[in-house]
C-alpha cells in the first residue's frame, strides 16, 4: 500500500474507492473526528480565495492541494494551483510540465498550474536589489559600488524565502484568478514565507523612521530651504503599502485559509501542533487539519501482524489528533494502494477529501 504522497511514480491501473475513513470506527465509538468537513468549511467561507497547504515533508501536501484545486475548478471558477516549494512536484502529480509559467491543466477545465522558478525568482530579486542600491548610492552621493552590498544582502539564508514570497504576492496582486491554491514548502519554510509580511512591515517602519530623521537633518543643514524630493522615501512608502496589502490579504479569515496535512504519526502531529500555534499568533487563519494515510480497521482483519500493529498505532494517534485539534479536522483519508497521479485520480480521491 502507498500513502498519498507527492512521489509522481507511475499510477497503478486502479485504486480503491475514494471513500473517507469511518472516523468513529477509527478512534473508537463516540463523536466523529470530523465535525466540520472540508465541503462544509468552503460552504461557510464562499469568499475564500487564497488557500495554502503545508505540513512536514512527505505527508501529501501537493496531492491535497491538487485535489482541492481540481474540486474547486468544477464550480466554474478560474483556479491557479501554484507551488512555492523549491522542490517542485506539481508536474509529476499532473503528468505535464507546468514549470516556470501558469499552464492550463489538461483534462481540468478552469484550472491552471504553475511551479514557480526559484532560480529565476532569486536572480530577479538580486537585479532589483542592485538597481535600488545603485539608485540610493547615487542619490546619497556615495561613490561605493553596489556589488558588495548586493552580495551581503543576498547571502542571508532567508533571501530565497523572501524572493518566493515576492513571487507569491505578485500572483495574488495580479488578481487574474478567482482562487489561488498554494502548495507550500515544508512548514518550517512556510512559516518564514508567510511570516515575511510582518517582518517586512517592521523593517520598513524602521527604515522610514531613519529616513525621516536623516532628511530632517539634511534640510536643517542645507542653505536652501527648498524641499527636495526623496525617491528612497517614496519607494519605502510604496513598499509599506504593498506589504500592508499583502498582510491584509493573508490575515483575512474570509479570504485566506491555511490547511495543515498530517499523518497519524508522532512527528507530523508535533510539527503541525507547533505551527498552528505560530500561525494563530501571526493572525494567519487556520482552515483546518487533513489526516492522511489512515489504514482502515477492516483492512487489518486478515493482514499480517505488522499491519495490525500499524493500525493499533494509528488509532492511538487518531485519538491524540481528536484531543489536540478538536473541531479542526476537515477530512480523514485512507492509505491508498497506488500513487495519486493525473486529473482523473485527483478527482476520484478528491471525493473523499470533500465527502
Amino acid at each position: 500500500m502507498t500513502q498519498l504522497t507527492e512521489t509522481g511514480r507511475p499510477l497503478a491501473t486502479e485504486a480503491r474507492d475514494a471513500t473517507p475513513i469511518d472516523t468513529r470506527q477509527a478512534v473508537g465509538e463516540g463523536s466523529p473526528l470530523v465535525t466540520t468537513s472540508m465541503r462544509a468549511f468552503f460552504e461557510a467561507h464562499p469568499g475564500a480565495r487564497y488557500l495554502f497547504f503545508g505540513g512536514k515533508g512527505g505527508v501529501g501536501k501537493t496531492v491535497m492541494a491538487g485535489m482541492t484545486a481540481v474540486e474547486l475548478a468544477r464550480s466554474g471558477r478560474r483556479i491557479l494551483l501554484a507551488s512555492t516549494n523549491p522542490v517542485h512536484s506539481l508536474s509529476g502529480l499532473l503528468g505535464q510540465d507546468v514549470f516556470g509559467r501558469p499552464t492550463p491543466v489538461a483534462g481540468a477545465e478552469n484550472l491552471w498550474a504553475f511551479e514557480i522558478d526559484t532560480r529565476d525568482a532569486i536572480d530577479r530579486s538580486k537585479r532589483e536589489i542592485k538597481e535600488k542600491i545603485q539608485w540610493f548610492l547615487k542619490f546619497a552621493e556615495i561613490s561605493t559600488k553596489a556589488d558588495e552590498f548586493v552580495e551581503a544582502a543576498t547571502m542571508n539564508p532567508a533571501f530565497e524565502e523572501s524572493a518566493m514570497f515576492e513571487n507569491m504576492v505578485d500572483l495574488m496582486f495580479k488578481d487574474e484568478y478567482d482562487v489561488y491554491v498554494f502548495d507550500t514548502a515544508p512548514t518550517a519554510n512556510a512559516r518564514r514565507l508567510l511570516g515575511m509580511s510582518k517582518v517586512y512591515g517592521l523593517w520598513v517602519q524602521k527604515m522610514l523612521k531613519s529616513r525621516e530623521e536623516a532628511q530632517s537633518l539634511r534640510e536643517a543643514l542645507s542653505f536652501s530651504k527648498k524641499k527636495e524630493e526623496d525617491p528612497l522615501m517614496n519607494y519605502l512608502v510604496e513598499f509599506r503599502e504593498r506589504i500592508r496589502h499583502a498582510r491584509d490579504l493573508l490575515t483575512d479569515p474570509e479570504k485566506t485559509a491555511f490547511f495543515f496535512v498530517t499523518l497519524p504519526e508522532a512527528l507530523p502531529i508535533a510539527v503541525i501542533r507547533r505551527f498552528i500555534t505560530w500561525f494563530t499568533d501571526f493572525g494567519i487563519p487556520v482552515g483546518g487539519v487533513v489526516v492522511n494515510g489512515v489504514i482502515a480497521r477492516e483492512d487489518g482483519a486478515h493482514s499480517s501482524e505488522f499491519v495490525r500493529n500499524r493500525i493499533a498505532m494509528q488509532e492511538g494517534y487518531l485519538g491524540e489528533i481528536r484531543q489536540l485539534f478538536d473541531g479542526q479536522v476537515r477530512a480523514v483519508l485512507p492509505l491508498y494502494d497506488s500513487d495519486i497521479r493525473g486529473v482523473p485520480m485527483l478527482e476520484k480521491a478528491g471525493r473523499a477529501l470533500f465527502a
